[in-house]
């Protein structure tokens, strides 16, 4: 059975600093809704600022550093990944749409064949 880690918030800073991500996250939704007579604009600065506030209490926790780490490091990796070229991309669709009309006729002359044994041989229904 495999076992998973799973990690919780320890120290009280980053427990308050998380619940002003949620405050304020709350907060930005809230004052978007609230302002709506003071005209789009300031509905959508208000929840921006709200958001990227949210956003940069978030980063300066803990959590919000495992995070930016953790995405650091996916990035690196997927900077390692090597794509295939154009011409690679073509030939494998063309393979993969060959294999797929191959197996098209594999199967629908499986299936006639046995329609035709079923019910012209052993049953003899078509006559």
């Amino acid at each position: 059975m495999a076992t998973s880690q799973v990690e919780t918030v320890s120290s009280a800073a980053d427990k308050a600093k998380l619940a002003a991500v949620a405050a304020l996250v709350v907060a930005a939704i809230a004052g978007f809704y609230l302002l709506s007579k003071q005209g789009p604009l300031v509905q959508w600065a208000v929840l921006l600022v709200g958001l990227v506030v949210a956003v940069a209490v978030f980063l300066i926790s803990e959590p919000g550093r495992r995070f930016v780490g953790f995405a650091r490091d996916a990035w690196r990796e997927v900077k390692k990944v090597v794509w295939p070229t154009p011409k690679e991309t073509t030939q494998m669709t063309l393979y993969v749409f060959g294999f797929v009309v191959v197996m098209a006729l594999f199967l629908w002359f499986t299936d006639k064949t046995l329609e035709w044994v079923l019910y012209d041989l052993i049953l003899g229904w078509r006559k």
